[in-house]
């Protein structure tokens, strides 16, 4: 079976991130199922957040995130995680995928993933970032992982938690792979073509 590519999108805004650790455990759990030389590329956001608005504004990318975009769309399917903010996905997640072309993830496999303080927030992987994705035409995988800060191996976190965490992240990576498998190895990506054009963007609101 041909090697895949894992893009990997997380928008954590601080370094270390617990988005940008949930995202790799998504990442390790979904390449186990592929074949060996599956690929996996990680897009920080927070590198990108200057070239991003500036995106928003000219409606030109820069290199790097032209190679961002390159690297999402050549993917063979895709991990999308966020920290949640008063309940829904922070602005540089959101801000990164309306610079894509609204056709650009049409079919591709998505797991959608999340982070917030407390288990409050779990709701808005399916009031917020399902429906983004589904209207992106993306194939979003039925699980999605959200973590607490209870969920981390802190000291007061309970073993139990950490468990339960462990097993959705290995259903949701399994989901993944499977639908990964059952697609055609995806083809080389336009990056010009995944940018919203600029006269689009002056006709928005």
């Amino acid at each position: 079976m041909t090697a895949r590519t894992i893009a990997v999108v997380s928008a954590g805004l601080s370094q270390p991130s617990s988005t940008r650790l949930l995202a790799d455990q998504l990442a390790a759990a979904t390449a186990r199922d592929l074949p060996a030389g599956t690929r996996i590329v990680t897009i920080e956001l927070r590198e990108l957040a200057h070239d991003i608005v500036n995106n928003l504004l000219t409606g030109f990318p820069s290199p790097a995130l032209r190679h961002a975009i390159e690297q999402v769309l050549s993917a063979d399917g895709l991990i999308a995680a966020t920290p949640l903010y008063s309940g829904s996905y922070n602005g540089l997640f959101k801000s990164f995928f309306d610079v894509l072309d609204p056709d650009a993830l049409a079919g591709k496999p998505v797991l959608i993933a999340a982070t917030g303080g407390t288990a409050r927030h779990s709701l808005a992987l399916e009031h917020a970032i399902r429906p983004l994705f589904t209207y992106l035409r993306a194939v979003t995988v039925p699980t999605g992982v959200f973590a607490a800060t209870e969920d981390w191996g802190s000291a007061g976190s309970s073993a139990g938690a950490r468990t339960a965490l462990t097993a959705r992240v290995e259903r949701a990576g399994a989901e993944l792979a499977a639908a990964i498998g059952r697609r055609q190895p995806a083809a080389e990506a336009d990056p010009y073509a995944a940018a919203t054009p600029f006269e689009q963007l002056l006709r928005s609101p």
